[in-house]
């Protein structure tokens, strides 16, 4: 790791159980260039033909050389968590994160986090529809952040309950609606809803905690 690379770790003022202060958030939207997006994409694109790929001997050779190229030139480009581009990205879907499945935020404030997330090949559960588990990982990321906003702070789950209510179909632009029941001192309970047009997929409710100073 360089120098660099080790000033920009979080110090026991700037350590907020393991996430950026909120106030430093999508600070610079412009960290990873203009073509990361475009990089997120591609990536996304590779995930979605794995998940159902059956290659050849020949084409899986083929890619398995390539992928390795890929992963040298990127590995000359890895950096601390604390410096990746996903703090800031919020012009990208999910910051350009990989790991959560894509949506666009529409509202955040107060009143509730308002997004359209649609779920990919690569979150294939079966028979068409999304797996269970991505569905949950996307309800997460939204309450996560419902929960910042409303608090202006750093919170971790506690607990996440989901309900499937319908099959939640892939490569669909859905509508994700996340808000804050209450608030009892360090907890924040809240709810969320994934719809298709009018219909309900499926629902969530959780408890989220507000971190101490230099929790984690």
């Amino acid at each position: 790791m360089s120098e660099q690379q080790v000033e920009a770790l979080p110090s026991e003022e700037h350590h907020e159980g393991g996430f950026r202060p909120i106030e430093e958030l999508a600070r610079d939207t412009s960290v990873g260039g203009p073509h990361y997006g475009e990089l997120i994409e591609q990536m996304r694109t590779l995930m979605d033909r794995v998940r159902l790929a059956n290659p050849s001997d020949e084409q899986a050779l083929d890619a398995i050389n390539t992928l390795k190229g890929l992963n040298d030139k990127l590995g000359e480009a890895v950096v601390d968590e604390w410096s990746a581009p996903t703090w800031h990205r919020t012009d990208l879907p999910s910051r350009g994160n990989i790991t959560l499945p894509p949506f666009l935020v529409d509202q955040a404030d107060r009143e509730g986090v308002r997004a359209r997330i649609t779920f990919r090949t690569f979150h294939l559960g079966g028979n068409g529809a999304a797996h269970g588990g991505h569905i949950a990982l996307g309800f997460d990321d939204l309450l996560g952040m419902t929960a910042a906003v409303y608090t202006r702070a750093v919170t971790r789950t506690a607990f996440l309950h989901c309900d499937y209510r319908a099959i939640t179909p892939l490569n669909t632009e859905l509508q994700l609606h996340g808000w804050v029941e209450r608030q009892e001192g360090r907890k924040v309970f809240v709810r969320a809803t994934l719809h298709d047009g009018e219909r309900l997929c499926a629902e969530a409710h959780g408890l989220f905690l507000l971190l101490k100073p230099g929790q984690q």
